[in-house]
């Protein structure tokens, strides 16, 4: 099974044009190699990781998800100022961020309306809507 994953985290750095180091892959299969989308926090993988016998540091794992970002194959969701989410899925989509457990969750695309965005400023124009609805249990 762990050679499937490898597998599947090679090709998916493979598409980003990543160079397969043994961390990238290790991190790579944690997120993709059972085809599941993940929402996973540095400090997360970083668990799973280590778990998983993976001799990677905190600091190389923070470093591994900002580069899997700059390809283009993770985008970062920030709750708060303080957490950042790193997503595997990256089509545009909302999420729940449950409070009680602070995780995050996708939310359903097609039950989300946006009608009106306010115009940009002069120079710029608007590059994603990143949608976070906060939910605390009842």
């Amino acid at each position: 099974m762990k050679a499937k994953a490898d597998a599947t985290g090679t090709t998916w750095l493979a598409r980003a044009g990543l160079r397969p180091t043994r961390q990238r892959v290790a991190l790579a299969s944690l997120l993709v190699g059972d085809g599941e989308d993940r929402h996973v926090t540095a400090e997360s993988l970083y668990a799973a990781a280590r778990a998983a016998g993976e001799g990677v540091s905190l600091a190389t794992v923070y470093n591994t998800l900002r580069a899997f970002c700059q390809a283009g194959l993770m985008q970062e969701i920030t709750v708060d100022g303080a957490r950042s989410y790193f997503d595997t899925r990256m089509d545009d989509h909302p999420h729940f961020f449950w409070e009680d457990n602070s995780e995050l969750t996708d939310a359903p695309a097609e039950e989300l309306q946006i009608t009106r965005l306010p115009t940009a400023p002069a120079g710029a124009e608007i590059a994603r809507v990143d949608v976070v609805i906060r939910l605390r249990r009842t």
